[in-house]
């Protein structure tokens, strides 16, 4: 992403906060996996759609109207020593020369730099209630100031969400996000086609989610969360992720999987027969899904209220369980005693951009908020059909979920993950090979 795109997000930003605020980010914090062992780093999302700075124990300051500068980073001091054993740090010269900072100070510094910064602002913007230790640090840097009253010092009497503008922000997509997502969407997409080419019965799950870890890191990228390869009655298990079964023959094998790149995620789901050929339960169950799924995203254009994709979803999917003999109808009362949840019990779609569920309201003002162009959402109806007394036997263990991910655009909406093969024969047709 080029730092002039990471400016104007800052720039915009302040703007909404005016002249009187400072906004205060902490990078996320590195956790532990076990002894001497820390999990794979991946920055705050706040930090970085507003800086682009990858480095852990960090702090981003904005301060608008500044005289020495309006973006203020705390960060890591080089040290060559510690470089040796966990890489290279960007330091304070680093901070200023590639990621653009105004001013940069050691991380060390901060107890008795920030106060200062913080002094004579009104409101103050910072992520409350995500790191707690980080928010009872604000406060004592405010209270620091607050002790200064005597001698002339103002402290701030409001504090304010950053969620609250900055989630709006990065609900819209600029060009520059969205030539990362499609990014990572095409190599989503060619992953999935691998692991659909490998399937066959015998294998263990993890061979195909070996797959998605080849071609994402092949691509520089990375999962974009804990991938799901559900074989059989795993496939009912909404996040099932030990993927450590064997893929049986006459079963269907349901994989969630998209990687991130370059900050920005996908979020694919397909399903198929192991031995690539659906049987008539199978293949009818799939079929439902498709319709729901079709239905959906046709309801995905501007002018449209959040809700109104998941109804056209629920529709097709709770007449399709009526029509399967796992509800007794008419749908609209199995709609409205909400018993069609036994087989179909999550929404259809949730926000997509740097964090898989992105961040973005789904309401406004107590309404179901309209979408409108630059929003990216994923669209994925799913039935889930575990054994039980009272489900017809053929359709024991089916479970399915289709899922692409959409740009809102102003005459419609892009599918970003439309050259995935979906239709039941398309997908039979490309498991022959």
């Amino acid at each position: 992403m080029d730092t002039q795109e990471y400016a104007r997000r800052r720039r915009a930003l302040m703007r909404m906060m005016g002249e009187d605020a400072i906004a205060i980010l902490p990078a996320a914090p590195h956790a532990v996996r076990n002894r001497d062992v820390e999990y794979p780093y991946r920055q705050d999302s706040d930090l970085l759609y507003l800086t682009g700075f990858p480095e852990p124990e960090a702090v981003a300051v904005l301060v608008p109207g500044r005289d020495h500068g309006e973006f203020v980073l705390f960060t890591r001091e080089r040290d060559p020593e510690r470089e040796v054993w966990n890489g290279r740090r960007a330091g304070i010269d680093g901070a200023i020369e590639r990621w653009g900072t105004d001013d940069a100070f050691p991380i060390g510094d901060i107890d008795d730099i920030l106060p200062g910064l913080i002094e004579g602002r009104s409101r103050v913007f910072c992520t409350m209630g995500r790191y707690a230790d980080f928010d009872r640090r604000v406060m004592q840097w405010v209270n620091d100031v607050r002790g200064r009253a005597r001698s002339g010092g103002h402290a701030p009497n409001e504090f304010i969400a950053l969620d609250y503008f900055l989630h709006d922000m990065r609900l819209f997509k600029s060009r520059d996000e969205l030539r990362a997502m499609r990014r990572a969407a095409k190599i989503s997409m060619t992953a999935h086609e691998r692991a659909l080419k490998t399937c066959r019965p015998g294998l263990p799950e993890y061979a195909l989610e070996a797959e998605f870890w080849h071609e994402f890191r092949r691509n520089g990228a990375e999962p974009a969360y804990g991938l799901i390869v559900g074989g059989g009655r795993n496939a009912c298990v909404l996040h099932y992720v030990e993927n450590a079964d064997t893929l049986r023959d006459g079963d269907l094998v349901l994989i969630d999987a998209g990687c991130e790149s370059d900050g920005y995620a996908a979020d694919i789901t397909r399903t198929f027969p192991v031995n690539g050929r659906f049987t008539d339960a199978q293949r009818a169950v799939y079929d439902i899904v498709l319709e729901a799924q079709r239905a959906a995203l046709a309801r995905c254009e501007p002018g449209r209220h959040w809700n109104q994709p998941h109804e056209a979803a629920l529709r097709v999917l709770t007449q399709g369980m009526v029509d399967l003999g796992l509800l007794a109808g008419p749908a609209d009362a199995r709609i409205e005693d909400e018993s069609y949840k036994r087989f179909f019990m999550h929404r259809t779609g949730h926000w997509l951009g740097m964090d898989v569920h992105d961040v973005g309201d789904y309401k406004v003002d107590g309404d179901w908020r309209e979408l409108e162009p630059g929003m990216c959402l994923t669209i994925e109806p799913g039935l889930y059909i575990p054994a039980a007394d009272d489900v017809p036997v053929h359709l024991h263990d089916i479970g399915v979920r289709i899922e692409d991910d959409l740009l809102i655009t102003k005459d419609g909406s892009e599918n970003l993950t439309d050259g995935l093969p979906k239709a039941a024969d398309d997908i039979e047709a490309m498991m022959r090979g």
